[in-house]
């Protein structure tokens, strides 16, 4: 919407088209690196799990997280009181990202096979860009459809070509999975509308509180009989490097980034998610990469770089 303030009046015309067609790469940087760290600890979090039950695992971490991220909690100078609607969205984007999707997605491999698991989470791109049309109303270009298509496909051509030879299935694990994709895609949504009103380290703090309101009954229930005593404390130091990157430093990177890309655009970025989780494998974890594999994490980059790849010619009207 033109302004009719002096410096926009005196902006030229050269220095619009700049604007125009500015890339966000830091913001693309941010969100890559988000999901990249996701992925990354997603392997390493397999030796946590084996210590620790689930809920209490995760009250842990978000308790951990509280205590780090307290100087996040202060309002910036200048910055309007939480209004009842952000107040709202900061509980449905905790609820939805944090905890319906954690408990959605850890029953849902439970029941079903690592293949459907893959199939549908990699739908993730998908949903965020029919949740951000039905609720943002934002417009999807031809090129980022492309772009979540061919990312869509190669995630599920990797879990197609999964191996996985007596795991169960089931109609339940799968609807499960499906909730979890729909948590995943409102939470890229809701903190699409967050970000126009917060910093990004006040919405990291505010949903990790949330978080650990959510969790703690359940944690709680888990803490009566555990013996922490038996804990090593390598296994300590590795739950405070979850709790770092999961509640702080992913979170931070994500709104950071998300605050300057449209959603359909951020949700392309997922795909790093479980493209970093396989690098670490092969790095860390001695396993193999097959050709066909390469090839379809190669077809998922090729997804985000068509989906955000700047177009000759093109004037951004409106959003970012």
């Amino acid at each position: 919407m033109p302004s009719s303030s002096p410096t926009s009046a005196a902006a030229t015309p050269g220095d619009a088209h700049a604007r125009a067609h500015a890339v966000p790469w830091l913001a693309y940087g941010c969100l890559a690196a988000s999901t990249s760290l996701i992925g990354s600890y997603v392997g390493l979090s397999k030796l946590l799990v084996a210590v620790f039950p689930v809920f209490l695992l995760a009250w842990l971490r978000f308790g951990m997280a509280a205590v780090i991220m307290a100087p996040w909690l202060v309002k910036t100078p200048g910055e309007a009181p939480l209004s009842r609607r952000t107040k709202g969205l900061l509980f449905l984007e905790s609820f939805f990202g944090n905890f319906l999707f954690s408990i959605c997605l850890l029953f849902g491999v439970r029941q079903s096979s690592a293949v459907v698991a893959g199939v549908i989470m990699a739908g993730i791109p998908a949903a965020v860009a029919l949740l951000s049309f039905l609720f943002l109303r934002e417009r999807i270009g031809g090129r980022v459809l492309a772009g979540i298509a061919l990312a869509v496909s190669g995630i599920a051509m990797v879990a197609l070509h999964q191996q996985e030879g007596s795991a169960q299935q089931s109609g339940w694990g799968a609807l499960l999975l499906l909730g979890a994709v729909l948590c995943e895609g409102s939470y890229v949504v809701i903190g699409k509308q967050l970000t126009q009103a917060l910093s990004a380290k006040r919405i990291s703090a505010l949903i990790n509180l949330w978080g650990l309101a959510l969790v703690t009954p359940l944690g709680l229930w888990q803490a009566l009989d555990f013996d922490f005593a038996g804990v090593d404390l390598k296994h300590w130091g590795l739950l405070l490097f979850y709790a770092v990157a999961a509640s702080m430093v992913t979170v931070w990177l994500w709104m950071q980034g998300l605050r300057h890309v449209s959603a359909p655009k951020a949700g392309v970025f997922m795909v790093f998610l479980p493209i970093s989780t396989a690098l670490i494998g092969v790095i860390f974890l001695n396993e193999r990469m097959s050709g066909l594999q390469a090839l379809a994490y190669g077809l998922a980059l090729g997804g985000v770089v068509l989906a955000t790849w700047p177009q000759r010619g093109a004037v951004r009207t409106g959003g970012h």
